[in-house]
């Protein structure tokens, strides 16, 4: 359960939004006034500021410096997993506004914006809290990046004409050689993104497991393989003179070389939503059309 601070502690919040949603122009004033009218002090993204004035403007990935209770975003599911990682680190609650796409993780509709809020203040809101992956990149034995992922880490081809070659490591026991176009470990959250599309498990987000996905692999009996959480999975690149990419929740990364490693464990860090109603199964019917009772 969501505790707001004590009335007479200063209250704090962030709004971060999806860029280029002209409809944000009939949304942000409003959002703006009603934290106002609360006594909450605000910050906001760079997006969001060309919707009103005479607010702090902060970068998105210094929004966890701020002593905030939490922040809204304003958009889709990309738009939260990237205020995911930013402010995982501080513990920062998340509520994700649904601006009409989608939508698996920003849950709540438009229209259930407010009644939301006001549940915040009743302290009526529930925490629902998301485990991370954490990948190295480790180049002749030295680390050369760290990331931490809220859905997938991704091992892809570099190039359109060939499939990418990849031996894959649990627990340093050898596994398998895979030929695919890409290589997904995803966590329970990330099981309903790229890894579905690909025919991979939905998990319960509850679930201590990861995903291990291939897309379009060249043998027919690779399947997808669920680990647990605590298990080390170990992606080594295998391209020869060609560049493999490895890619973050679909939104930052670096190339890979032949011999590069990729090093997957659970986060130490977790991400914490904020939800009044309905459970993941209602999600499921809503977002992937499932019948009715």
């Amino acid at each position: 359960m969501f505790t707001k601070q004590h009335p007479s502690a200063a209250k704090a919040a962030a709004i971060v939004s999806k860029p280029n949603k002209p409809e944000l122009a009939g949304i942000v004033p409003n959002l703006v006034d009603w934290f106002r009218r609360h006594q909450y002090e605000l910050v906001i993204d760079q997006e969001t500021a060309a919707f009103t004035s005479g607010l702090e403007v902060v970068a998105r990935e210094q929004i966890a410096t701020r002593q905030l209770n939490f922040v809204v975003v304003l958009g889709g599911d990309g738009t939260l997993l990237s205020v995911a990682r930013a402010v995982a680190k501080a513990g920062i609650p998340i509520l994700g506004v649904n601006l009409g796409a989608l939508g698996f993780l920003t849950e709540v509709p438009l229209d259930e914006l407010y009644p939301t809020l006001e549940d915040i203040e009743k302290s009526c809101c529930n925490v629902e809290t998301r485990s991370m992956v954490h990948c190295e990149v480790l180049r002749d034995d030295a680390r050369i990046a760290g990331y931490d992922a809220l859905n997938d880490v991704v091992v892809g081809k570099g190039t359109i004409s060939r499939l990418n070659h990849c031996d894959v490591f649990i627990d340093e026991a050898f596994v398998s050689r895979y030929q695919a176009d890409s290589l997904i470990v995803a966590t329970p959250t990330g099981s309903t993104a790229y890894s579905l599309a690909a025919g991979g498990p939905i998990l319960m987000p509850s679930v201590d497991a990861f995903v291990v996905t291939a897309v379009s692999a060249h043998s027919l009996t690779h399947r997808p393989l669920v680990v647990r959480d605590t298990s080390k999975i170990e992606i080594v690149v295998a391209t020869g003179m060609e560049e493999a990419y490895l890619s973050i929740d679909g939104q930052v990364g670096m190339p890979m070389l032949d011999g590069d490693r990729v090093q997957c464990r659970k986060s130490e860090y977790q991400v914490n939503l904020l939800h009044t109603k309905g459970t993941f199964f209602d999600v499921l019917r809503t977002k992937l059309k499932w019948g009715q009772r």
